[in-house]
């Protein structure tokens, strides 16, 4: 039997009615808790259920809606089948759900709310392949025409005929390593989404090696709150992490109301994208700029103590001198735990953080405050994690050491290949795309570039295809620019441009509400956010932000000039992910015309 079929069974064996999912209820909005007996019954009626729509073995189950308990049920039940869960993201539109339930061959269709319903609807008469539709929040209203779509529990009721037990427990019996546990489609930052084939055996690899590496995660203290979709395989993995040690999952319901479940939860831990994080820095920061004098010069003495006592000699674990600990408990009392409190995370553990780049200089700021951000690289077809880094003896500027069981070496034009146990299967349907990615020595080549310190750490540069060529053949990495931008309190999101051009240039998404505040601040006149993108003193003033964050990088690395976009880039608009990566290709075309005027004028001259 595999390791996550039996999982629940065991945990409740061991916990019973002792919490393991915390969730927000659709309809009062309050957090009601699931103990783990709850959550095995819940997975063993809805397994019958599953048997009894006729999902087979390896078959395909669809889960289109935002985090809630009911996914991790729908999993299960899925694995008691041997069946396999195909998440899509919340805010995909129809046709990329389209495609992946067509491309899947999902039998089964979970919708969440209002529009992921109604699209769901539509999908039923013209995806072959699907045969039921079930809508998971109680407070959707059906369509007058709609006579075929099942409540969340109309539709458990179907496993309530515990005569086909015998034969889900026949199922779960027979499964094998090899079996496909998850499909998950890539998020397509170039190209159609492929479907990723994750194996039972790949998350048991992967489940072992992190916890050879994760040994103090504690069931009776921690607790976890989804601040990813579970469509996204790093808090899928993450989850899974939680559940095996026994740790309590909070699931946020909506991705809009994060900043207020991590206060009302007080995480211990989380797993998230830097962005997150690069916001808490901007806040901290922004209001202490505004605080009186000696104010903001005892802050910036606490942070260098902290910074001090924690990187210095607690991430190289040496004992941390007598003086140094007794100012950091000051500092700690006084300044920290008042800023951990702000935030929601008041008895900080563990925050691994990945998806993109986070800079230096934050990094250390957020262990000077004592939240141990842990760093790390991973893929979908890597089943997350590839490395990351614990204490003792990371070094800043690395996603740290490769896993136990994985090989990682750098290959031609420095990309970053692996090998190992977590690696998927392939991509499903397409054997000519997998082949190109798994060479016939079994090494994954990844698409990032990157190198490896003397120690064994990894240190990531860039995207293989984000590399950019200037028309002077010199070589640009544009995520190491937007990392550095996005710690900018002005800046929400940036698009940095140059491939094959003579110079470097960017589109700026602001923070359209610091800027209306500093345009108040300065008495400067604007009747839209058209008039504010354009004003010359707004674009002197980024400009001059720009330049600080870009003054030790060469001159042909340097954004020469750049335009003040007057709306965000999204992902309804094809800009973003689901992930929130920008697609490069997309902007590069969608803003062609803006683009070719900026190097149409001569750089050289004041904006």
């Amino acid at each position: 039997m595999n390791e996550f079929v039996d999982l629940i069974t065991r945990q409740a064996e061991r916990y019973g009615d002792r919490e393991a999912l915390r969730y927000r209820d659709y309809v009062t909005q309050a957090w009601t808790s699931m103990s783990w007996n709850r959550f095995k019954r819940d997975i063993e009626r809805e397994a019958r259920a599953l048997y009894k729509t006729g999902v087979e073995p390896q078959g395909k189950i669809a889960i289109f809606t935002q985090n809630c308990p009911e996914i991790l049920v729908s999993h299960f039940a899925a694995f008691y089948n041997r069946a396999v869960p195909v998440p899509i993201y919340a805010t995909s539109s129809k046709s990329e759900a389209k495609y992946i339930i067509d491309d899947s061959g999902s039998r089964v269709l979970f919708a969440g709310d209002q529009r992921q319903y109604e699209l769901g609807l539509q999908l039923l008469d013209e995806c072959e392949s699907l045969a039921y539709l079930v809508t998971l929040d109680p407070r959707v209203e059906r369509l007058p025409h709609d006579k075929v779509s099942l409540t969340y529990e109309q539709f458990m009721q179907l496993g309530d005929d515990k005569d086909l037990q015998n034969e889900v427990d026949k199922r779960r019996a027979a499964g094998v390593p090899s079996d496909v546990m998850y499909l998950i489609y890539t998020s397509g930052t170039t190209g159609e989404p492929k479907g990723v084939m994750l194996t039972h055996a790949n998350f048991n690899a992967a489940m072992l090696a992190h916890s050879m590496r994760i040994t103090d995660l504690d069931p009776d203290n921690d607790i976890s709150l989804s601040f990813l979709p579970f469509s996204h395989v790093f808090e899928l993995g993450w989850t899974m992490v939680c559940l095996i040690h026994g740790v309590r999952v909070a699931i946020n319901l909506n991705p809009k109301e994060i900043q207020k479940a991590v206060k009302e939860i007080q995480p211990t831990c989380m797993c998230s994208v830097p962005r997150f994080w690069e916001k808490v820095y901007t806040a901290i920061n922004d209001n202490v700029s505004h605080a009186k004098p000696v104010v903001r010069m005892f802050f910036k003495r606490a942070i260098a103590c902290g910074i001090k006592r924690n990187m210095k000699y607690t991430r190289l674990g040496r004992k941390v001198p007598a003086l140094l600990e007794r100012e950091y408990k000051y500092f700690d009392k006084k300044v920290f735990s008042r800023l951990r409190a702000a935030i929601g995370v008041v008895n900080p553990h563990f925050y691994p953080t990945a998806g993109a780049m986070l800079s230096d200089n934050i990094t250390e700021f957020l262990h000077g405050i004592g939240i141990n951000i842990v760093i790390g690289y991973g893929l979908s077809e890597t089943n997350a994690s590839v490395s990351f880094y614990v204490a003792p003896g990371w070094e800043l500027g690395t996603v740290g050491t490769p896993l136990p069981g994985l090989k990682v070496k750098i290959g031609d034009q420095n990309e970053i290949l692996v090998k190992g146990p977590t690696v998927m299967k392939g991509y499903y349907n397409k054997p000519e795309e997998t082949a190109q990615a798994i060479d016939r020595d079994g090494w994954f080549h990844t698409g990032d570039c990157g190198e490896l310190t003397e120690s064994g750490q990894l240190v990531l540069t860039e995207r293989l295809k984000d590399l950019y060529k200037t028309s002077n053949g010199k070589y640009i990495a544009p995520q190491v620019l937007e990392t550095a931008l996005a710690q900018d309190k002005f800046i929400e999101q940036v698009a940095v441009i140059g491939n094959g051009r003579k110079f470097v240039s960017a589109l700026i998404v602001p923070s359209y509400e610091q800027l209306r505040a500093y345009a108040l601040k300065k008495h400067i006149a604007f009747a839209s956010t058209e008039d504010l993108v354009n004003n010359p003193d707004i674009h002197k003033m980024m400009e001059e932000r720009i330049n600080s964050y870009q003054k030790d990088m060469a001159s042909y690395e340097q954004i020469k000039r750049f335009i003040i976009m007057p709306r965000m880039f999204t992902m309804e608009t094809g800009e973003l992910t689901n992930t929130l990566k920008i697609r490069r290709p997309v902007i590069l075309k969608r803003y062609s015309k803006l683009i070719d005027a900026i190097y149409a004028i001569d750089y050289k001259k004041k904006p």
